[in-house]
């Protein structure tokens, strides 16, 4: 079982000048906890809920304008391949502590895998195992 499988294609994205209060609108609005940022065309980041509370924090600490992406994005990359497995996603989200991880192809981000996709790819491949019974 590949992640391509049970990964969201063509992700929401951010753009790294978009404002924190726009981007956690976006985060809200779409009900997700993070997104990939992508500057023309390129991965460039990741950005998610602890990096809205860092930054509205420090604008607040610091009586600062609240800032943009690309200010609170994490810069620090872990990517899949499209041909990863399941288990090998596994591992990566264990090893680096990761809610959510990019899926690239041709070095292109093609969709995004979270730990409850693989929550969700683990009790199916239990159910065909019959370990479990389907709910």
């Amino acid at each position: 079982m590949k992640v391509t499988d049970y990964m969201k294609w063509g992700p929401l994205t951010l753009d790294p000048g978009v404002s924190l209060f726009d981007a956690m609108g976006l985060l809200l609005e779409n009900r997700i906890s993070g997104a990939p940022v992508v500057e023309r065309g390129r991965l460039v980041g990741m950005f998610s809920e602890s990096d809205c509370l860092r930054g509205m924090l420090e604008a607040r600490y610091h009586g600062i304008d609240i800032g943009v992406v690309a200010d609170y994005m994490s810069r620090e990359l872990q990517v899949l391949p499209a041909q990863t497995t399941v288990l090998e996603a596994m591992e990566v989200f264990l090893r680096h502590h990761r809610r959510r991880l990019p899926v690239v192809e041709n070095g292109k981000l093609v969709g995004q895998i979270s730990r409850h996709d693989i929550l969700r790819a683990m009790m199916e491949m239990a159910a065909e195992n019959g370990i479990v019974s389907e709910a």
